[in-house]
């Protein structure tokens, strides 16, 4: 079932962070796909990084690095859970 959820991430892509702040309310989709979704998309891909940094008054980002150090990042301003996860699945689809 986890497998349903979790993106298959592209051989370019190395990491992902996600940050977000733990109080606002711009960050309370981040919040929610934490809760819910992060489980299964780590329990689907275990060697994965994926990390997770909280900061007060950060506004809600993913980065996504590919080979050779590059970054891309996306915004997760006002998203639900549902869209956070869309979010990860285009950045993991990408190709630098």
């Amino acid at each position: 079932m986890a497998s349903k959820v979790a993106p298959i991430f592209g051989r370019s892509l190395k990491e992902l962070r996600i940050h977000l702040c733990q109080t606002s309310k711009t960050s309370q989709g981040v919040r929610e796909f934490i809760e819910k979704g992060y489980v299964p998309l780590k329990t689907a891909n275990p060697k994965f990084p994926i990390l997770i940094r909280e900061c007060s008054g950060v506004q809600p980002r993913v980065y996504a690095r590919y080979d050779y150090g590059q970054e891309v990042s996306k915004s997760l301003s006002d998203l639900n859970s549902a869209e956070v996860m869309e979010a990860i699945h285009t950045l993991s689809q990408k190709t630098v």
